[in-house]
């Protein structure tokens, strides 16, 4: 028997990807190779020329479409795309009753107007595990009685350059040669606060007890190469700490891992077998 190979009798489900940075096009990649129970039925791109040039040299055949055409050609966007255009992308998708697939999980905490409408119209959100080690593990316990969850962010400092706070406070990355904390408060504050760098925690907040009882400390570390997150919770059934290392992309605002566990989330869709919650 070869675990997670094959596919169900469920129909194939056609995917879009909104945005094509470096996880849209490994996302893109591995849907164009083959997912069993999926197809590459459309990309959005802000740039639809350079996104054309790229789809020709990896030969992907695949239509370039508009945001508010998406839900014409896919049951399912994977949002890949820079935070400010979540709503564009979510609300066609989620009004037609269908799956957005969110990476930009700190644009997702103040609106909750998404999840409602959602609701309204039987659509639905999917935020994937992304870079949080230990996903299923604080859902669980939040099935039960959260105490209390902390986490502790350690980047390179060109990994947090750029973010809106440090900017409006005068916080300079440049010539940094020892650990500064750079930020220290609920999952909600930081989300608004590092829109592109702290995706994980706005994650984790809503898998547990919510972003205003999350909360979180931003280092930016000069010793440091990957992006590394320390997690602690203490609830009435277990109490567990995480740590994860995730390896840069060629964005070193992004891991590696975070494109993977998209491809994984997807492949879950059409499997015969699931593992994990």
């Amino acid at each position: 028997m070869t675990f997670l190979a094959g596919v169900s009798d469920l129909p194939s489900k056609n995917i879009a990807i909104a945005g094509l940075g470096e996880i849209g096009k490994t996302v893109a990649r591995k849907l164009a190779q083959g997912l069993p129970g999926l197809a590459l039925a459309a990309i959005a791109a802000r740039d639809q020329a350079k996104a054309q040039a790229w789809l020709d040299r990896e030969g992907i055949a695949c239509p370039l479409v508009s945001l508010d055409d998406l839900p014409a050609h896919a049951d399912l966007v994977v949002e890949c795309a820079p935070a400010e255009i979540l709503d564009q992308i979510c609300r066609p998708m989620l009004r037609a009753g269908k799956q957005v697939m969110v990476l930009s999980a700190s644009a997702l905490l103040p609106r909750p107007e998404l999840v409602d409408l959602a609701r309204a119209h039987g659509g639905q959100i999917i935020v994937p595990t992304g870079a949080l080690i230990g996903f299923d593990a604080v859902s669980a316990a939040a099935e039960g009685t959260i105490n209390s969850v902390q986490m502790i962010t350690r980047k390179p400092p060109g990994g947090l350059a750029g973010a809106p706070y440090l900017v409006e406070n005068g916080i300079s990355m440049e010539g940094l040669t020892s650990a500064l904390c750079v930020f220290k408060g609920s999952a909600r504050d930081a989300a608004a606060a590092f829109p592109a760098n702290v995706n994980v925690v706005a994650a984790l907040s809503l898998a547990g007890i919510g972003p205003d009882r999350t909360t979180i400390e931003i280092w930016a570390d000069p010793a440091v190469t990957r992006n590394c997150h320390q997690i602690r919770v203490e609830s009435d059934s277990a109490s567990f700490t995480m740590g994860i290392e995730n390896i840069p992309s060629e964005n070193p605002k992004t891991g590696r891992i975070t494109a993977l566990s998209v491809i994984a989330a997807l492949r879950k869709l059409a499997s015969p077998l699931q593992v994990g919650t």
